[in-house]
């Protein structure tokens, strides 16, 4: 996909595919800079989000393990509540770094969500989730998430071998700069306080639209 820059102020889209092209969940974010390789956005408590349940309504995290990748899913409106991000999307790596805050504004810690990357479009940057994460802590110590998940999404081929062996090697690299204390592990923006006066952003009506 060829996409365009987006400004500092401008809204744009953190949307997840899968394999087979369909639209998952899509987080809309304030873009602080964008140099094409490196996005930088803000994501703050309250933001409005396309989620996706199972059928049945049910969160796909109170689905059994066994059949949690092996039902459909369907997307809901919901909301990003609990903390802010700063997030951080690489154009070409197989990963983000996303900054948790509190309400209160104070760092919580850093966590590398592993992801394929798709491109982008003039309102989005696009990925598929890697299912596999890595949570760093401020004093630097991680740990893998989810892995149990990787390994179901796996058999139910919704990754695939090839891609869940680079996206460990990537979890891998950005465990070794967070040991180091290298970026984004070395502290940059952890004092981050965003503009008072940014609205939420915003999500497009179409978004909930696509299947």
């Amino acid at each position: 996909m060829a996409g365009r820059l987006w400004a500092p102020g401008e809204e744009v889209l953190y949307s997840f595919r899968r394999n087979d092209g369909s639209l998952g969940a899509v987080t809309p974010a304030r873009v602080l800079s964008d140099d094409g390789e490196r996005l930088v956005c803000w994501v703050p408590d309250g933001t409005p989000v396309r989620a996706t349940r199972v059928p049945s309504g049910v969160h796909p995290r109170h689905v059994p393990l066994e059949q949690r990748f092996r039902l459909g899913r369907v997307p809901v409106r919901s909301a990003w509540v609990g903390s802010s991000t700063l997030r951080v999307v690489f154009e070409e790596q197989w990963s983000s770094v996303w900054w948790f805050f509190l309400p209160d504004g104070t760092f919580l810690n850093w966590y590398v969500n592993l992801e394929v990357p798709m491109g982008r479009t003039d309102t989005a940057v696009c990925r598929i989730d890697g299912v596999l994460d890595v949570e760093v802590l401020p004093d630097r110590s991680w740990s893998w998430k989810d892995e149990d998940e990787a390994v179901e999404a796996l058999a139910a081929g919704k990754i695939t071998r090839e891609q869940l062996d680079r996206l460990r090697a990537e979890g891998e690299r950005m465990i070794g700069l967070a040991e180091s204390g290298l970026f984004p592990f070395d502290g940059t923006w952890c004092e981050f306080r965003p503009d008072p006066g940014w609205p939420l952003p915003t999500l497009p009506d179409e978004v909930m639209e696509e299947r």
